[in-house]
């Protein structure tokens, strides 16, 4: 579906799902699913500054998506949507960045788990457990690898024609896991 050329995204929203989709494993019968089109770099940061305004200290952020897709990207928004001190990048060889608040809220905790091989056990030094309750965790790959840090989380899958193609269109799935996300849909409206 196309995105009007006046508005952010496309949106078209999906009922509560189980875990029989793909793109709903391990979402659970309480999940809330709802996918957007978006058609642009530009959209995609404001699609992540449209969901800072609904996340909280203590949320967890799984991205999945192929390489360059535009997870950072996302990332880059939430991080001016939160207010944030530093430059937004791809944390790929440093494994994690901390972005401290500017504007007195949650810190942005930015880790790329690409080339972890583990589950949580190797992620364990991060010490994200430690950081989750105070701050806004955002994990790129982290499927399989951090589900066991919180019951409640937000899984986003930004889907991307692949191949020789300069289309920038990517189909953002967005699977509120857990009582916290019951909401999303109103959240995001």
């Amino acid at each position: 579906m196309e995105a009007p050329h006046n508005s952010p995204a496309a949106e078209t929203v999906s009922e509560p799902t189980g875990a029989t989709a793909p793109d709903a494993v391990g979402a659970g019968p309480e999940a809330v699913t709802m996918t957007l089109t978006v058609t642009s770099p530009e959209q995609m940061q404001d699609l992540g500054r449209r969901l800072a305004r609904v996340l909280a200290p203590g949320d967890l952020v799984m991205l999945t998506g192929e390489l360059g897709a535009g997870k950072t990207t996302l990332t880059r928004g939430l991080g001016e949507g939160l207010g944030v001190r530093g430059a937004v990048t791809s944390p790929t060889f440093v494994i994690a960045r901390v972005h401290p608040s500017l504007v007195q809220g949650p810190a942005l905790v930015h880790v790329d788990a690409y080339r972890l091989g583990g589950g949580l056990d190797e992620m364990e030094d991060l010490d994200l457990d430690v950081s989750l309750p105070e701050s806004v965790v955002v994990v790129e790959w982290g499927d399989g690898k951090v589900e066991e840090l919180a019951e409640d989380r937000l899984r986003i899958l930004i889907d991307r024609a692949t191949g020789d193609t300069d289309d920038e269109r990517r189909e953002v799935t967005l699977v509120g896991i857990g009582a916290r996300w019951a909401g999303l849909r109103e959240q995001l409206a």
